[in-house]
């Protein structure tokens, strides 16, 4: 305050002590090595407790907001599995600390890689798997690190690897024995053509499931193509129409299932579809465990990329942001790599023989 009043001078002293203490308590926070926010200045000051906030009420907080989200941004599934890390880092914090909730500031290095052997050996998680519920947690741990909650990343100096899980798919010969098979009931018949449906179109099981009339269109070339987007990821998917595809199309076109539902095919449950496909493994004689899945994994290496379809078109019609992921279903076939070689055996064959002519 201005002026030399009594009450002007005892202010300016209070202002002056006030200030004094806050940098006091500022050289205090940062002796301790203390994140400096306003927050912690206000608490200190005032003498209040500085909150402690704790791991698995944010966890629990995440995973609210996502089932707010499950058919806007996230996938069902996307719930479940986060769920499932929630409830496997309760286990181990009882298993390993015997408490129930942790502060976040005491999460660390050692924390991480106890958690994940807890996984691995308790839990008997296979590596892949133990890896993805940690990136599960590490997600929480970016959320407390985004809002300046924790000042240090526990995740700092791990790291860990995916394995490459060799993909199972179906032969050609795998194939045709499942589109030559007489079922003798209509459930395995339908199974078998949703099935089939797959397997020539790269579709999972969701985006099969959501298919309508409407999702069928004229592409680029005046043919009929699938227009539609991947549940799992929303990326637009645009698969040109097999004349199988076609055949299973028009087999269903009346069926009431698909008129009263608008459904492009009236497909059964992700569960009941591999149930039976088992079923239909033994009837072929096929020795893979057989599940929706491999359908997709199958168009990716037997009906495209064998077949001469070059793996970024395969890419594009899988929907995948990256070659390194398609790569990972789609195995070059020693089939592909005999015949790429041999275009370039014959090509030094030819070169070969006019240096025989010269030099001799």
């Amino acid at each position: 305050m201005k002026g030399s009043s009594e009450e002007a001078r005892s202010i300016n002293t209070h202002l002056d002590m006030f200030k004094i203490k806050i940098i006091d308590i500022q050289m205090e926070l940062i002796h301790k090595n203390i994140n400096i926010t306003s927050e912690a200045l206000k608490n200190r000051l005032l003498g209040t407790q500085e909150r402690q906030r704790t791991l698995i009420p944010i966890f629990k907080d995440h995973n609210n907001k996502i089932k707010e989200l499950v058919g806007k941004e996230y996938a069902p599934g996307t719930l479940e599995r986060y769920n499932t890390s929630l409830k496997h880092t309760i286990e181990f914090l009882e298993w390993k600390y015997k408490i129930s909730d942790i502060k976040i500031s005491k999460i660390d290095h050692a924390f991480i890689t106890e958690y994940e052997f807890y996984l691995r050996s308790v839990r008997n998680c296979a590596n892949n798997t133990a890896v993805k519920y940690i990136k599960n947690f590490s997600k929480i741990i970016k959320i407390c690190l985004a809002n300046h909650w924790i000042d240090r990343n526990p995740f700092a100096n791990y790291k860990s690897k995916v394995k490459e899980v060799e993909r199972v798919y179906l032969s050609e010969g795998e194939i045709q024995n499942i589109i030559n098979k007489d079922f003798k009931t209509e459930r395995l018949s339908l199974v078998r053509d949703i099935f089939l449906f797959s397997c020539f179109t790269g579709l999972a099981y969701i985006d099969v499931k959501n298919l309508t009339k409407s999702h069928i269109s004229i592409g680029i070339d005046g043919e009929k193509w699938i227009f539609t987007h991947r549940q799992k990821t929303e990326t637009a998917s645009k698969i040109p129409i097999l004349p199988l595809t076609q055949m299973i199309i028009d087999k269903y076109e009346d069926h009431q299932e698909c008129n009263n539902q608008n459904k492009l095919l009236p497909i059964l449950s992700n569960q009941k579809m591999n149930a039976y496909l088992k079923e239909i493994a033994g009837i072929c004689e096929i020795e893979k465990e057989l599940t929706f899945n491999i359908a997709r994994h199958t168009f990716a290496t037997t009906v495209t990329l064998t077949n001469g379809v070059p793996i970024e078109s395969v890419s594009k019609m899988l929907c995948h942001k990256n070659l390194r992921t398609t790569q990972h279903y789609a195995k070059v076939l020693d089939k592909k790599v005999s015949e790429d070689m041999k275009i370039l055996r014959d090509k030094f064959a030819a070169v070969t023989s006019q240096q025989n002519k010269n030099i001799n």
